[in-house]
């Protein structure tokens, strides 16, 4: 007897998308109906926990892409005959069916993103294929996996060459590993008719930010100097530079807030200015934009 894995939200509305099956009804629900829609087939058994991880992504998946492709569930313990005959040795096991026969498949529990460039391929979705590609190149961006990042921003170019955001994302993986040189080529890709979009903008900021840190020298001398003369604006505002490169983003701004608060009019207000340029490469959305931007405002209006 099957225990079929339920997912909050599943009814009726999902008979024909989403369905159990036996040794016995696996022709007709899978390789006959393969032939109408692509199917895919869920290989699982109760004991599995990352079975529960994924039939749940699957089954969303599924439903999201409203009739393009319908998902069948087999409980392996119930029902070995299957998975024995297609080799399955190991669990969550996914294979596509498309016109009866397993064109395609993977094992093991995918984030959702992957499921979801899984399925745009196998309907031949391309922008959603592409967008699973941003999806993940940006998760493991903001995670600091950057050559994860990097394969999929490369990913997503070429499947659409004309993809900005990808090519800002990458250029920013090239910043993040000190090669500044292949940076500023990817950027150079961009169409004329996105140069000015904000993934770019970001991503040229950057850029700029990372040209200026070389030059600054390291934190820890730079934090020796300011020892020894607090009152030293321009290593103040080089320390800015190194932390920021660094990734201390907070630190960068207590930085850049001290000599707005203590020399506002030095070098021509480079420190607002200063902090507007890091605004603009990390993104508005930014936690640290957001924060940045309160305080600069507390400052300047008090």
């Amino acid at each position: 007897m099957d225990t079929p894995i339920l997912s909050e939200g599943a009814g009726t509305a999902d008979a024909d998308l989403i369905k159990n099956t036996t040794t016995k009804d696996f022709i007709r629900d899978v390789v006959e109906a393969s032939r109408e829609v692509p199917v895919l087939v869920d290989f699982w058994a109760p004991w599995c926990g990352p079975c529960r991880q994924l039939t749940p992504i699957l089954e969303k998946a599924v439903r999201a892409a409203k009739g393009a492709v319908k998902l069948v569930k087999l409980n392996i313990d119930d029902h070995p005959q299957i998975p024995g005959q297609m080799g399955v040795q190991s669990i969550p096991a996914v294979f596509a069916f498309q016109d009866g026969r397993p064109v395609d498949g993977f094992m093991g529990a995918l984030p959702e993103s992957r499921v979801k460039s899984f399925i745009a391929r196998l309907i031949g979705d391309e922008t959603a294929d592409v967008a699973a590609d941003m999806e993940d190149a940006e998760v493991a961006l903001a995670a600091g996996d950057v050559n994860s990042a990097a394969q999929s921003f490369g990913e997503a170019l070429q499947k659409d060459a004309e993809n900005a955001r990808a090519a800002a994302g990458l250029a920013k993986c090239y910043i993040k590993n000190g090669d500044l040189t292949r940076a500023e080529q990817t950027l150079a890709l961009v169409p004329p008719a996105k140069a000015d979009s904000a993934p770019v903008a970001s991503a040229r900021a950057s850029l700029e930010l990372a040209h200026k840190a070389a030059d600054t020298g390291d934190v820890d001398s730079l934090r020796a100097k300011l020892a020894a003369n607090p009152k030293d604006t321009q290593s103040r505002f080089d320390l800015a530079l190194a932390l920021n490169a660094k990734g201390d983003r907070q630190g960068a701004l207590d930085e850049l807030l001290t000599i707005i608060h203590k020399d506002r009019a030095f070098n021509d207000d480079a420190a607002r200015k200063q902090m507007l340029q890091l605004f603009d490469a990390w993104g508005a959305a930014d936690p640290a934009t957001i924060s940045g931007r309160q305080r600069l405002s507390s400052l300047l209006f008090a």
